[in-house]
């Protein structure tokens, strides 16, 4: 397309995933009229922008070049803040149940080695399944809504994060979440992921539990519509029938595009997604 329109590809900014250049990138250009700029302009050095920072004082300070990956999730984030109106739901969950569960499963087979994550993954997709209208994203003048819940899975790698998308995991066991997640996170740390196999999820998660944060708020991923944040299991002390007790909770937090979903609809996700998550066995019809 770029070359068709005589577009120099290096005068462009990718917003695709690692900085990638596609099809909408080239339209904004050619609507804009941009791109024109010369093949032998050297764009690998960036002017810095006007707002750049002085430094702090004299203080002595290390200057490390930004990577293409993390130059585009600012751009991406930045934009997600300031362009998607988010607001936020959380929600306790119990978590014994499924804990139990995930032993058993874990105990009866070496084939594969079920994690808390594997549960949310299953869990969510199921709670899209069944509230469709959050499974959707803003199109400007419609909103788009996927009948497939692709989740894709927030992964810490060198420089950044990538975001490897489970496809149809409401139609997929837990073991099979499992195995292919474990093959898509350590492809993902390895710099092996084809574009298809990170692009295109309908909605997201993000678990930070395993550092052991209790709660948090995620950044909406665009053009998706939402993404669940998902803190540590602790024991907290609960009220069951009037009486005190103590179990194992897990914080998930919901941030939602209002655009697209209004209160009610993550009301009835998370709502969904809870009951999946302290009754697992639901998850397994």
């Amino acid at each position: 397309m770029a070359k068709q329109a005589g577009l120099d590809l290096g005068a462009l900014d990718g917003s695709g995933p690692h900085g990638r250049i596609i099809k909408r990138d080239v339209e904004a250009a050619l609507e804009s009229g941009g791109g024109m700029k010369a093949a032998s302009d050297d764009t690998s050095e960036r002017a810095p922008a006007a707002s750049t920072p002085a430094p702090a004082g004299d203080r002595e300070f290390e200057e490390i070049k930004v990577s293409n990956m993390r130059r585009v999730i600012a751009e991406r984030l930045q934009e997600a803040k300031q362009t998607i109106p988010h607001f936020y739901l959380t929600v306790d969950c119990e978590i014994d149940k499924l804990l139990a569960m995930r032993k058993d499963l874990n105990g009866r087979s070496d084939a594969y080695k079920i994690s808390v994550n594997d549960f949310v993954i299953r869990a969510l997709a199921l709670a899209l399944r069944k509230v469709p209208d959050a499974n959707a994203e803003w199109a400007g003048k419609s909103i788009r809504k996927y009948k497939a819940a692709d989740v894709a899975v927030a992964v810490a790698i060198e420089g950044g994060l990538i975001t490897p998308v489970v496809r149809d995991a409401d139609q997929k066991g837990l073991a099979a979440i499992s195995n292919e997640m474990k093959e898509l996170a350590q492809r993902a740390r390895d710099g092996k992921l084809a574009p298809e196999e990170y692009q295109g999820g309908t909605f997201s998660i993000s678990n930070l539990g395993m550092y052991g944060i209790k709660q948090f708020d995620a950044v909406i991923n665009p053009p998706q519509a939402g993404i669940l944040a998902i803190g540590t299991g602790e024991q907290r002390p609960v009220v069951h029938d009037g009486a005190l007790d103590i179990a194992t909770v897990m914080s998930v937090t919901l941030s939602c595009d209002h655009r697209v979903v209004d209160g009610a609809i993550g009301a009835d996700l998370l709502t969904a997604f809870k009951g999946f998550i302290e009754d697992p066995l639901t998850m397994l019809l």
